[in-house]
This record gives C-alpha cells, structure tokens and sequence, in this order.
C-alpha cells in the first residue's frame, strides 16, 4: 500500500470515528432526556470539546492530503466528501449538546404523556437510525442504504410540523407546563435539523461513489 492510500485509508477511520463520537453524543442526550440524568447531560457537552477537535484534525489532514498528493477523480470526490460529511458531523454534535444543555437547565423531569403527544421519542429514535445507517453507507459505500434517508428525513419533518399542535392539545389540559413544552418543541426543532444534516451526507456519499450531484436535484431522490 502506498503512503496515500494509507492517509485516506487513516483518514476514512478518523470519519468514522468521528461519526461514533456524534452518535454516542446523540444517544447519551436522549437517555439523559428519559431519565432526567443532568450529570449524563453534563458528560454529552463535555465529549463536545472532543468533537470540535476532532473535526479540526480531519480538516486539516484533507488540507495535507490535498496539497501533497493533488487527488484526482474518485480520490478528489472522497475528499471533498469527507471535508462536508465533517462539517455536518460536528453539527450535529452541537445539536446533540443543545439538547442535553436543555436537560440541564430544566428544573423538573419531561413528562411523559407530553413525549409521547409530540412523538418526541419517536423522532430521537428515527435520528438515530438515520446516523447510524449513514455511517454504514459510508463506510461500505452504500449508495442503495443512502438513497433511504431521504424518505427517513420526510418522517422526521412530518413529527416536527405536528408537534406544535401535540403540545398545544397538552397544555390546555395543564397550564402549568408551558415552560417544559418550549423545551420540548426546542429539542423536536432541533433533531429535524438532525435530519437535514444526515440528508446532506447522504448526498455527500451518493456524491462520492457515484459522482452525481443531488443537491437541489428533487429527482435524483425520489
């Protein structure tokens, strides 16, 4: 094996590694959300800062590869790949973060009829799913498994655009939760825009194996 392949295989494990941490992130934040568990919450935010320099490392060790190897084609497209699924990764964390920020700074356990009006659960479990299967898609380049996240996404917006009338029909019922109903409606926001970030990376593999371009290209996805 030459000297590059082996920094794109290095660089192909430090993605995924990244993807791990993300996804550790993501489920880590949802259990501290059930349990109410703030010093789980706590430990989601710290693994941030690991995030952050993780993502840094990656983005420069594209830049060397770049500027040392000057990759064409397949090899071009993997780069430029890995430097945006990066970039949505990291996202994603902060997202992930937000959520448990969210935990921390509620002074009372979720309640569970209100999870469970606004399907709150329900889309955690979906944004999972979905990380997880891009990480598969990517790491066997699975552009059949990548092409299934663009229907996945649509459930995650349906929940999102419903959940403002699950939590209204709540809190007519108990007055007295409208603090917790903003949390909740601010953590359903955000793990839609899990969903869009996974979106993005699905294209970004799509884009990588088969050198086709989705964005904006409606078509492409159906």
């Amino acid at each position: 094996m030459t000297q590059f392949e082996t920094e794109m295989q290095d660089l192909k494990l430090e993605v995924i590694n990244m993807w791990q941490l993300v996804l550790l992130q993501l489920s880590k934040s949802k259990e501290a959300l059930l349990t109410f568990d703030k010093d789980l919450a706590r430990e989601v935010i710290a693994i941030e800062k690991r995030v952050n320099s993780l993502e840094l490392k990656i983005d420069r060790d594209c830049e060397n590869i770049f500027a040392l190897y000057s990759p064409v084609a397949v090899d071009l497209r993997f780069l430029l790949a890995a430097l945006k699924i990066n970039t949505n990764l990291e996202r994603i964390g902060d997202i992930a973060e937000g959520i448990a920020g969210y935990v921390v700074a509620s002074p009372q356990k979720f309640n569970a009829k209100m999870l469970e009006s606004t399907r709150l659960v329900e889309m955690f479990d979906g944004s999972i799913s979905i990380l997880t299967d891009t990480q598969t898609a990517f790491e066997f380049e699975d552009t059949i498994l990548a092409r299934t996240i663009f229907s996945r996404d649509d459930v995650l917006d349906e929940i999102n655009r419903n959940a403002d009338d699950g939590a209204t029909k709540y809190i007519r019922e108990n007055l007295d939760t409208i603090p917790e109903a903003l949390y909740i409606i601010s953590i359903i926001r955000k793990l839609e825009r899990v969903g869009d970030q996974s979106k993005n990376i699905a294209e970004e593999i799509i884009f990588y194996v088969e050198a086709k371009v989705l964005k904006h290209n409606k078509k492409a996805k159906d």
